[in-house]
C-alpha cells in the first residue's frame, strides 16, 4: 500500500553517497612509472588520476557498466530496473530513485523529467499514476510507502553521462570512491565529456581534468547565479508556452461556438 504524492520541488538536494565497502582507499602510491612521467613533464592529468587513484585503472575506451549514481542500494537498483520501462513508455526518463526511511514509514523518492529535459507538477502526476499501477499490482516494496516524484530541481544531480554534456558551462561538484590527486572531492566548471570520462575545468588549472565517469559516485550542480538565471529562463519560456497554447484553444473554442 502506498500514497501517491506528485510534488515539483525546484531546490532538491542530493544526498551523500557512502564510498562502497569493497572500495579500497589508499594514498597515492610512488611507482617507478609515475615518477618518471612526473620528472620528465610527460604527463596528463587524466593519467595521473589513473595512476594516483590505488583503484582499478580508468580505459580511455569506455565500457558501460551500471553506475550507483541513480541506485543507491540493490533495492533501488532493482526497483529502476523494473521502473525504467514504465516511465519511458509514458514518455519520462527517471535520474534518480532512493527508497528513504525504516521500516514502518517509507519513501519512495523519484526524480524525473521529459526527453527534453522539463518536468512540470502535471507531468509529475501523470508519471506518478503510470508508476503506480505497476508497483501495486507487484508488491514488491514491503510495508507502507509514499511515493513522492519530482522534478530534478535547479541544482540537480547528476546521473548520466549525457546530464554532464547537457550541462556543460556550469559549475559542478563531483565525489569519487577513490582518493585521486589527494582527495576524493572536487569542483570545477563541466567542459563536456570525452570517451565516458567527464571533463572538468579547476579553478587555478590550465589543463581540462578528465574524470571516468565510473569513479563518480556523488554529482551535483552548484547553485550558481548563472545556473538561477538559466532556470529562470526555462520557466519564463514554459509560462509563455502554456499561456500561447491555453490562447490557440480557446481560440479554437470560440470558431466552434
Amino acid at each position: 500500500m502506498h500514497e501517491a504524492q506528485p510534488m515539483l520541488n525546484e531546490l532538491f538536494v542530493a544526498e551523500r553517497r557512502r564510498v562502497p565497502a569493497e572500495t579500497q582507499i589508499v594514498a597515492a602510491p610512488s611507482s617507478p612509472e609515475l615518477m618518471d612521467a612526473l620528472e620528465d613533464g610527460n604527463i596528463d592529468r587524466r593519467l595521473l588520476m589513473e595512476l594516483s587513484s590505488g583503484g582499478p585503472p580508468a580505459s580511455r575506451f569506455f565500457v558501460a557498466r551500471r553506475s550507483a549514481l541513480r541506485g543507491k542500494t540493490p533495492e533501488d537498483i532493482q526497483l529502476i530496473d523494473m521502473l525504467d520501462p514504465v516511465a519511458e513508455a509514458a514518455g519520462y526518463e527517471i535520474v534518480r530513485l532512493r527508497m528513504m526511511g525504516g521500516a514502518s514509514r517509507r519513501t519512495l523518492q523519484i526524480m524525473a523529467e521529459r526527453p527534453d529535459g522539463e518536468m512540470n507538477v502535471d507531468d509529475c502526476a501523470a508519471l506518478s499514476r503510470a508508476l503506480s499501477e505497476i508497483l501495486d499490482p507487484a508488491d514488491v516494496i514491503a510495508g507502507d510507502y509514499v511515493l513522492e516524484v519530482s522534478s530534478p530541481g535547479v541544482d540537480r544531480p547528476l546521473t548520466r553521462l549525457k546530464d554532464f554534456e547537457a550541462f556543460e558551462g556550469f559549475e559542478a561538484r563531483l565525489e569519487l570512491d577513490r582518493i585521486a590527486e589527494g582527495r576524493k572531492r572536487f569542483r570545477g566548471v563541466l567542459a563536456g565529456v570525452e570517451d565516458g570520462n567527464v571533463c572538468l575545468d579547476l579553478e587555478g588549472e590550465a589543463e581540462t581534468t578528465l574524470i571516468p565517469f565510473a569513479w563518480i559516485v556523488d554529482a551535483k550542480l552548484s547553485l550558481t547565479e548563472d545556473l538561477m538565471k538559466r532556470g529562470a529562463e526555462r520557466r519564463a519560456a514554459r509560462v509563455a508556452d502554456e499561456a500561447e497554447e491555453d490562447s490557440s484553444h480557446s481560440n479554437s473554442s470560440d470558431e466552434d461556438v
